[in-house]
């Protein structure tokens, strides 16, 4: 009897075991399915939440690929004024900034002893003068001797021809020796005054050169353009700019400043896009201004250390704006293309010509699209495939979306992006 109440008092502990163990698992899975409605409906709310995202329409827009080239200014002519002879700087006319015409005296110098030879050369050519003059005289006197000597010799030759006998044969073999004799001293005259022009000749020669050479004494400007140094000042001695022997000094250096030179190294892929004449826009980021440049001349052959080629674009100078030295980038169009499918490069994902964009479609909800991208401008991407046009795509913050995700749309420009801190 004992063991049979034992056995119920177990069987009873037991079910109530059961009970409670069942009655465990029931709230637990009540909890859990209280637990996922409430995160369903999380989830649901967020859905419903749309957030804003930046988007931009992929439209056909005309796209230009280029280079941007760089360099510094340079004027279109600098040389170094040199002296054509040696001197002092009696006076300077010109310093630094100075703006000077072209064939403006830029400084006089004083050359004493060329002054004396440019005396001496008159004078030789006053000595010249007068021997020509003396030398037409002894002409003169020698064709009058020779003409009275062969008259004589011609009558007697003809009184001898109409009697015989009559003149002896030695007058008139003495006659006609006169008449050969003055001939030749009238060939003796001539030549003396053909001496004498000739050095009448080296005499006006030699002054000539003297003048040239003085003249040189007045140093003037070879083109318009500013004095960008001095080298020199009045009392200085110049040396001969022509002589080889020594270290010439300047008297100053001139800039022609009217029209600058830029020169840019073009990469060896560019070259064949390099055109003589051709417009460029210059811009100068000191200024912040844009100028109008054209490709004048370029060396037809590559560096062969830097593979570029040597171009130089001429850029006008009017007001005097533009300053030697300035740094400037010409962006060089290397393909054009009047209207391809493009989008904003911050809406782009890109892996070599493959890339993704996230589109939104009409209902508002994100989608990812793969693209084949084609020629590249500064600003946008051709698009080949992938996209039609009007499809409006994100642009920037890329990681905070996933497709499928409900958003609100707020068209923008890129450049409007870019200047907001956008990617």
């Amino acid at each position: 009897m004992i063991k049979a109440t034992e056995l119920v008092r177990k069987m009873k502990s037991k079910r109530k075991y059961l009970f409670a163990l069942a009655a465990l698992v029931l709230v637990s899975i009540v909890v859990a399915l209280g637990f996922s409605g409430r995160k369903a409906k999380a989830s649901q709310g967020d859905d419903s939440q749309a957030r804003p995202v930046a988007v931009a329409l992929a439209e056909r827009k005309p796209l230009d690929n280029s280079v941007t080239l760089s360099g510094d200014f340079r004027p279109f002519q600098e040389v170094d004024v040199h002296a054509k002879v040696a001197g002092y700087i009696k006076k300077i006319f010109v310093d630094v900034g100075d703006k000077v015409k072209e064939g403006q005296v830029l400084a006089i110098l004083e050359v004493p002893e060329l002054q004396a030879e440019v005396l001496g050369s008159e004078a030789a050519i006053r000595r010249s003068q007068d021997a020509i003059r003396r030398a037409q005289s002894e002409v003169q006197r020698a064709e009058s001797t020779h003409a009275a000597a062969h008259s004589a010799y011609s009558r007697l030759e003809e009184a001898s021809e109409q009697r015989r006998g009559l003149i002896a044969e030695q007058e008139l073999d003495d006659a006609l020796a006169k008449d050969k004799e003055s001939e030749a001293q009238v060939g003796s005259a001539q030549a003396a005054l053909a001496e004498a022009q000739s050095q009448l000749s080296i005499a006006e020669a030699n002054r000539k050169q003297l003048s040239a050479m003085q003249a040189y004494t007045r140093i003037t400007a070879p083109f318009a353009g500013v004095i960008t140094k001095r080298y020199a000042d009045t009392g200085s001695l110049i040396q001969a700019g022509t002589s080889s022997n020594t270290q010439a000094m300047p008297v100053v250096r001139l800039a022609e400043t009217d029209k600058f030179r830029l020169t840019l190294p073009v990469p060896e892929s560019a070259v064949p896009m390099v055109h003589l004449g051709s417009s460029v826009q210059v811009r100068v980021a000191a200024l912040n201004r844009t100028f109008e440049g054209r490709v004048a001349r370029f060396a037809d052959s590559l560096d062969q250390q830097t593979r570029t080629m040597e171009t130089e674009v001429d850029v006008t100078n009017k007001n005097g704006t533009l300053v030697q030295g300035m740094y400037a980038e010409v962006a060089l169009v290397l393909t054009h293309k009047e209207a391809p499918l493009t989008v904003p490069v911050q809406a782009v994902s890109r892996n070599g010509n493959d890339g993704s964009v996230l589109v939104v479609g009409s209902d508002n909800r994100i989608y990812e699209s793969n693209v084949t991208i084609g020629m590249e401008g500064a600003e946008r991407l051709e698009i080949l495939s992938g996209l039609k046009e009007g499809d409006r795509v994100v642009i920037g913050s890329r990681s905070e979306f996933r497709p499928g995700q409900r958003v609100t749309p707020k068209p923008v420009h890129a450049s409007e992006k870019n200047a907001e801190g956008g990617v």
